[in-house]
């Protein structure tokens, strides 16, 4: 099979997972308890006044007519209308997924950064303290919800030691943030030179990026600790050892590389987790992200911001998956022919 060919394949298997996710949202949303024309009319709106509101919003259409609607509006770019904001949907997520896909971005980083090396020296020391040091950290980043490893940095490093910000926001409330380019504070402020919204916005992204970074560290630690073990006991390993090759040589440049191979697919899975699991962070640090503007939709029966947040998370991940599947068929031709 021919690599375009294949790239068609995976595009045409994304239009029914899309169309699964468009009626799974728009029917999650629909069983929710409450009236989202009453949350928008006011609790001392009149009933006519509640009525007039259900049928601007469709709301009186049976619910076919109420999915048709939808699913043509978002083919048409139109996520409805927030009724906490009074703005279209589509606007307020430009506003916000900068923020969020900056504290993606730095959590990934975090995560790589320290769980790369420690599953290394994990194999390398297998058995030894270090590796159960590395191994216990994996697995308390797995067991402690995001809220608490959140709420106890910010109790010691906040409240205790007062060397982190308040969790109040991406910047501190003195400082002007930088012109906006990409929308990314930090690397706006890298672009336009402006060194006292680098330094706030790095004090501001630190704690929620690190808990963020610290839940999915453990799997990445314990991918690259399985895979560094089986790759240290294959036959060019040992013909390595053998041949007198240096031991930074060995370890760094042939049997990390070679280990990296399926960290890579992981990667993906994790940024795609990333988008959707940073809704508990963003709530405890005050983050003005989509999973902020989420829950906050949430607890005021808004269906538009609800709907398109998880229609977003959901197109993250497919898109995600299809670049990992392109990669793939491209670098071994062999995966075209399953």
């Amino acid at each position: 099979m021919g690599f375009g060919r294949y790239v068609l394949q995976r595009l045409l298997l994304v239009i029914p997972t899309l169309f699964g996710v468009t009626l799974i949202a728009f029917t999650l949303t629909y069983l929710l308890p409450g009236n989202p024309a009453l949350v928008k009319a006011g609790a001392l709106a009149t009933p006519e006044h509640v009525a007039e509101i259900e049928r601007r919003m469709g709301l009186d259409r049976p619910v076919p007519v109420q999915y048709w609607r939808y699913v043509t509006g978002l083919l048409r770019g139109d996520l409805g209308e927030s009724s906490s904001t009074g703005r279209p949907v589509l606007e307020d997520f430009r506003q916000r997924i900068p923020a969020t896909l900056e504290l993606t971005l730095a959590s990934l980083i975090v995560a790589v950064a320290i769980g790369i090396p420690f599953g290394v020296l994990s194999a390398v020391h297998r058995d030894t303290v270090l590796d159960h040091l590395s191994r216990l950290l994996g697995v308390g980043g797995v067991a402690m919800p995001s809220f608490w490893t959140g709420l106890l940095l910010l109790y010691v490093f906040f409240y205790l030691l007062g060397v982190a910000p308040a969790p109040l926001g991406r910047i501190a409330a003195d400082v002007t943030p930088p012109t906006r380019i990409l929308g990314l504070y930090v690397v706006d402020a890298l672009l336009t030179a402006n060194g006292t919204a680098l330094v706030s916005s790095l004090h501001h992204l630190m704690l929620p990026a690190l808990t963020l970074g610290f839940a999915v560290m453990a799997p990445l630690t314990r991918m690259v600790r399985a895979t560094m073990l089986e790759i240290l006991e294959s036959d060019y390993v040992t013909a390595a050892w053998a041949a007198g090759l240096p031991r930074r040589r060995v370890i760094y440049g042939d049997a990390l590389r070679n280990a990296l191979i399926p960290v890579i697919t992981l990667l993906g899975v994790i940024f795609g987790f990333l988008m959707a699991g940073n809704v508990v962070v963003e709530m405890v640090f005050a983050w003005p992200g989509l999973g902020h503007y989420a829950v906050t939709s949430l607890m005021t029966k808004d269906p538009g911001p609800i709907q398109s947040f998880v229609l977003f998370v959901a197109v993250m991940y497919v898109l995600v998956n299809l670049g990992v599947d392109l990669l793939y068929g491209l670098a071994d031709p062999r995966i075209r022919l399953r």
